[in-house]
């Protein structure tokens, strides 16, 4: 890998670990999934953020304007099904009681553990302001040369998951050290200032459309 591959790579990484790093809804569902279900859990509910800030990120890099229009231009309705879905996970959250175990022997814990990428990667992706966040970052950290090239975006939509997923870890090994100093009790307090939170986020973006 040349120096100015190199320079693009670490560019997109800091892009990632930027757009990943605020707290909304999304990490506090991430949070509340490591300390409940262990590490595996808050890591797939992670990675499924990581795959959709990168679905982003190759709009954003490749230029891609007319799939960002449309994405503009129907971002009410993704506002209503992620505010749904939010709202829902808010109070089953609220309502779940605190895992004493998470080595389930079998599938379901595999199928758990899909069902949380998959839900993390749809909330993420329902949030169409994403893409202007990157393209904001982009422009702020002078990347608009690396879209004219094919191989250039790639690279920087490459870093840009790995920075991602670089704050993901950082997140899930800092709160796996606080999960030992919680109790079960303490957990399920956890459980219901986390889905209150979550579904207060949804209500909010049930009331943003209006």
């Amino acid at each position: 890998m040349s120096s100015s591959e190199s320079y693009i790579i670490l560019k997109g990484m800091i892009v990632g670990f930027v757009i990943a790093a605020p707290l909304g809804p999304i990490g506090i569902l991430c949070a509340r999934r490591m300390l409940t279900y262990g590490r595996r859990a808050g890591f797939f509910s992670g990675m499924g953020a990581a795959t959709a800030d990168v679905v982003y990120g190759f709009i954003a890099a490749f230029g891609l304007s007319f799939v960002s229009e449309i994405l503009i231009s129907y971002q009410s309705w993704f506002r209503l099904i992620g505010g749904a879905v939010l709202f829902f996970l808010g109070i089953r959250t609220f309502r779940e009681q605190p895992a004493k175990t998470v080595d389930n022997p079998g599938l379901k814990r595999w199928q758990r553990f899909t069902g949380m990428f998959t839900s993390t990667f749809f909330l993420t992706l329902t949030n169409p302001m994403t893409i202007l966040s990157l393209a904001a970052v982009f422009a702020g950290f002078g990347l608009a040369g690396a879209m004219g090239s094919l191989h250039s975006a790639e690279i920087l939509v490459l870093g840009v998951f790995l920075g991602s997923a670089l704050w993901w870890l950082f997140f899930v090994g800092v709160f796996s050290i606080f999960k030992r100093q919680f109790s079960h009790h303490e957990l399920q307090w956890i459980n219901r200032i986390a889905g209150l939170i979550i579904a207060v986020s949804g209500v909010l973006a049930f009331a943003s459309l209006l």
